[in-house]
């Protein structure tokens, strides 16, 4: 693999982190001003939104998955379209890069079965996968 390919697909995949990144944040931080969070929900801090979790409806979980999913369909997207080879695994392994930060999120901040298994289900593999047939890459060329 030429060093120009390597260079091309490393800022691809950077700038799909980045670019997910910032559409999940976006969505994430939407969610309280469409779903008014609880009364005594305190999101302020990770202590307060991880007991604030017992308090949320199934309404407040909209935007985080949202954010979860099309952040790494966005992410996977940049990949897949920027990347100068092996553009659907480029965009898988953002999916799977999203979902170990999910796995982290859900250990540390906990929430009902229901989203934790949605969301690490449904929100990352599954995106990056269509992120890359969106971008028309789904198939890798080998470098």
């Amino acid at each position: 693999m030429a060093m120009k390919t390597i260079a091309r697909n490393l800022l691809a995949v950077v700038a799909g982190v980045i670019g997910g990144s910032v559409v999940n944040m976006l969505l994430v931080n939407a969610g309280p001003h469409v779903v008014p969070l609880p009364e005594g929900a305190d999101v302020s801090t990770m202590e307060g939104l991880r007991e604030s979790m017992k308090l949320f409806t199934p309404a407040n979980f909209l935007f985080p998955f949202l954010g979860d999913a099309l952040g790494t369909l966005a992410g996977a997207f940049l990949v897949a379209k920027l990347a100068a080879s092996r553009h659907l695994l480029l965009a898988l392994g953002l999916g799977a890069f999203f979902l170990l930060g999910g796995i982290a999120a859900a250990s540390m901040l906990g929430g009902p079965i229901w989203f934790i298994v949605a969301d690490l289900v449904l929100a990352y593999i599954p995106m990056g996968y269509l992120g890359a047939r969106l971008a028309g890459r789904t198939r890798s060329k080998p470098a």
